[in-house]
């Protein structure tokens, strides 16, 4: 039996098997094994290939995702500078092409993937390495045209089969593999989806006996494979619904109310007769939580011009590495003015924590 065959057969099970307290563990690690050979066989396809390679490049990267022939192309060129071709068929575009918009002082790259089709995780369609390289994406547009929002689920089930998590924050679990002591779990939060048996059957399809767990959130048995498999990335997604111009009001107004019952953040729009575009670069423009940093040279007025954009969280050590590849390794202290800076002019060291409009200043050994 091969891995794609296993990985069919695994599934079936689980769909056959009944939830409860007897089978909870068997389905645990049922989870943990199919998780396993999902990744087995995305290994063995080499997602990634060649063309699909994009160095990032501006101060965030936003991925076009969805299926073939939904306007994605047509978005990307009116967005940015790119000249990606347009084409009224599926799979006009053959490879990631990037561009570059340019909004309230960012620059935000926009990749635009080849368009995927059901199946693309198990590599329909060159889908693996088309989904390998969104990975690193900072944002993932879902797009759909206005006559196909029966994509959307569809698209996050492929997302989700290569271990892309959307707008969820990567579990607060902590796991130390030992030598010896058995496995030993602690929560500082009532446990409600999972025990310490269920948690020692995934820690043992993985090979591991000897290891302390502290979980500090009530997660499930799903996300604690996460945890343990290790390569998740959690990426915040905004739905794109496009070629609105091809419908009525009436139809507009069904598709929102569906729109509201997916429960994601959504923008309608039409590349083609740049409709809410402007709206769908300040969505853009929210969802990756920019904020301005006003830099100020020693003994000078800050410069309140062209700030430095960063995203939230952002640390001094965050900015030094922006600036120059030198100054983390030469950084003496900053002073801060503002949010975060518990008095004007706060001495601060690189992991501290900025906030938007604050002013640094960044003193470095000459």
């Amino acid at each position: 039996m091969n891995v794609e065959e296993e990985i069919r057969r695994i599934e079936e099970e689980l769909k056959n098997t009944p939830y409860n307290k007897a089978t909870q563990k068997h389905i645990a690690k049922l989870k943990a094994k199919l998780a396993k050979l999902r990744e087995k066989a995305q290994s063995k396809r080499g997602g990634g290939g060649k063309g699909y390679a994009v160095k990032k490049s501006g101060d965030a990267t936003v991925a076009l995702v969805g299926f073939p022939s939904v306007g994605k192309s047509t978005l990307l060129n009116k967005l940015t500078n790119a000249e990606s071709e347009v084409g009224a068929y599926a799979f006009t575009t053959l490879t990631i092409v990037p561009g570059i918009l340019e909004y309230k002082g960012a620059k935000i790259q926009i990749l635009d993937a080849p368009g995927l089709i059901e199946g693309a995780s198990s590599g329909k369609g060159r889908g693996t390495e088309v989904l390998a390289a969104v990975r690193s994406a900072d944002l993932i547009l879902l797009t759909v045209d206005i006559f196909s929002l029966e994509h959307l689920p569809i698209i996050e089930k492929e997302l989700y089969n290569v271990g892309i998590r959307l707008d969820k924050k990567k579990p607060d679990v902590k796991i130390v593999v030992k030598d010896r002591g058995g496995i030993n779990v602690s929560s500082t939060v009532p446990l409600t989806k999972l025990d310490k048996g269920t948690i020692e059957a995934i820690l043992n399809e993985y090979k591991i006996h000897n290891a302390d767990v502290v979980i500090r959130e009530d997660i499930s048995v799903e996300e604690f494979i996460d945890v343990v498999a290790g390569n998740r990335v959690y990426i915040p997604s905004l739905v794109v619904v496009n070629k609105i111009d091809l419908a009525d009001e009436e139809y507009k107004k069904y598709i929102e109310e569906k729109l509201k019952e997916f429960g994601k953040d959504y923008v309608l729009v039409s590349g083609n007769k740049e409709i809410n575009l402007d709206l769908l670069k300040e969505k853009i423009y929210q969802k990756l939580g920019f904020i301005k940093i006003y830099l100020k040279p020693q003994g000078k007025k800050p410069d309140f011009d062209e700030p430095l954009i960063m995203r939230k969280g952002a640390t001094v050590k965050d900015v030094c590495e922006k600036l120059h590849k030198d100054f983390v390794k030469n950084f003496r202290y900053a002073l801060v003015w503002g949010k975060s800076a518990k008095h004007p002019g706060q001495r601060v060291g690189l992991d501290h924590k900025l906030e938007d409009e604050d002013i640094l200043t960044i003193v470095i050994k000459r």
